[in-house]
């Protein structure tokens, strides 16, 4: 087998188990009964927002050490993390445990950023987009089969929710015991850059070479060269509220289904989310096949109606008294969403320097949980409305609606200045 596909192997075998956790769509109601029968007022406000936090106290730092000690052992600190986060799950009792244990969420949620980079350090360009493809196959494997898992188990009361979070400790194991056999890389992609010659006894041998200075020109460069363009620099920012909207109302969503559920019990969240996935990556992959570059007004203003009917959608699941309803809602969402992330994703993808693009989503990421945790403190925390969940979907769907809005008024001011200009042109032109 050729080195690149062992590599892609490990990969998606990590990625899958990684992602296979069958407790993730029933956590709040495991917390509200098995746990230790807290109220909601209390998961939401209490410990929730500390997981929101966490993340983005930790990215940045997450990341710059990704590329220090070069991708495998902060691989094997996300699936250490995961470890931990479900342990504490299982075994303790308090909310100040709990708000322990989303500090590790945000250690195995920032993590990720070294999954996603190490494959590019590891394997040719040549490779890319097969282990690309590769990778987020099983890692929308893993999300699927998770949740459908967890509905048939539900279901059938073959098992508990304790019992489902047993079952995500078991596979956080493996994806471990998985990462170990990943291989070390020598180079990563700013601190270790560069290579210098070494006179061994066996000759003389190219290692690479520890360089900050250099590091820090490179970083900056990427990031210069990236943001001054204008086209990355209006569509990273679309990217960046776009997602602060989508986190927080994935994040929040079974409380939702909770208050609108009879008797205040969702029993069908993980049919929800395994159909859920599956429809957002078919959603990606139809992204996948525009060539959204060419076109960027005319996408623009598609997925600005997108994101309108987005929170349209929001608004109707906050309102309905019917939990059918508030499922059928979120599969669109996802959907939907997935499908306009993507356009969106590639455009500024494809306008970036080489070898820029793990830093500007880096960014674009932080600047979209900076947002997440603003649109928290405001909205569901007590310093802030602490508002119910019904209220709170209809602030995320009021949100959505105005950034649809809003980028539908540029798109339009956009064109008709650019009709403007080409009209004076003519004029000129015609006058001369």
């Amino acid at each position: 087998m050729k080195s690149w596909l062992k590599i892609s192997l490990l990969l998606c075998t990590f990625g899958f188990f990684r992602e296979f956790r069958p407790s993730e769509p029933y956590v709040t109601e495991y917390l509200a009964s098995d746990y230790g029968n807290l109220t909601t007022d209390q998961i939401y406000q209490d410990v929730y927002p500390f997981g929101t936090y966490s993340v983005l106290a930790q990215l940045v730092i997450v990341f710059l050490i990704t590329d220090l000690v070069r991708y495998k052992p902060v691989i094997v600190l996300s699936a250490l993390a995961g470890i931990t986060l479900f342990s504490m799950l299982i075994w303790t009792e308090s909310v100040g445990m709990l708000q322990v244990a989303q500090v590790f969420f945000g250690t195995f949620t920032a993590a990720e950023v070294a999954y996603y980079t190490y494959m590019y350090a590891k394997v040719n360009k040549e490779q890319y987009q097969v282990v690309t493809g590769h990778t987020r196959a099983a890692i929308l494997s893993g999300k699927f089969l998770g949740g459908l898992f967890a509905q048939v188990l539900v279901s059938t009361d073959s098992m508990d929710y304790r019992q489902l979070h047993y079952l995500s400790l078991a596979t956080q194991l493996i994806s471990l015991a998985v990462s170990l056999f990943l291989p070390s890389v020598p180079r990563s992609l700013y601190f270790y850059a560069h290579s210098e010659k070494i006179n061994t006894a066996g000759g003389e041998v190219t290692a690479p070479k520890f360089s900050f200075a250099n590091a820090c020109r490179l970083l900056w460069y990427h990031l210069v060269s990236s943001y001054s363009n204008p086209v990355v620099l209006q569509w990273s920012m679309w990217w960046a509220l776009a997602t602060c909207g989508q986190v927080q109302v994935v994040s929040y969503i079974q409380f939702l289904w909770k208050e609108v559920a009879p008797d205040k019990l969702s029993v069908y969240n993980g049919g929800v989310e395994a159909v859920a996935t599956l429809l957002g990556a078919i959603g990606a992959i139809l992204a996948g096949l525009l060539n959204s570059n060419k076109r960027r007004g005319s996408y623009m203003m598609g997925i600005s109606i997108c994101a309108a009917a987005l929170g349209a959608l929001l608004i109707y699941a906050a309102k309905t008294q019917e939990i059918w309803v508030a499922y059928v809602n979120y599969v669109l969402f996802c959907a939907v969403f997935f499908f306009i992330i993507t356009v969106a994703g590639a455009v500024v993808a494809e306008n970036l320097v080489e070898d820029s693009f793990g830093l500007i989503f880096g960014i674009n990421t932080l600047v979209g949980l900076i947002l997440q945790t603003i649109l928290t403190v405001a909205v569901v925390e007590r310093v802030g409305f602490a508002l119910e969940p019904r209220d709170q979907y209809v602030v995320y769907g009021s949100y959505f609606v105005v950034l649809g809005g809003m980028s539908i008024i540029g798109s339009i001011c956009v064109k008709l200045f650019c009709r403007t200009n080409k009209s004076s042109a003519e004029n000129v032109v015609s006058l001369t």
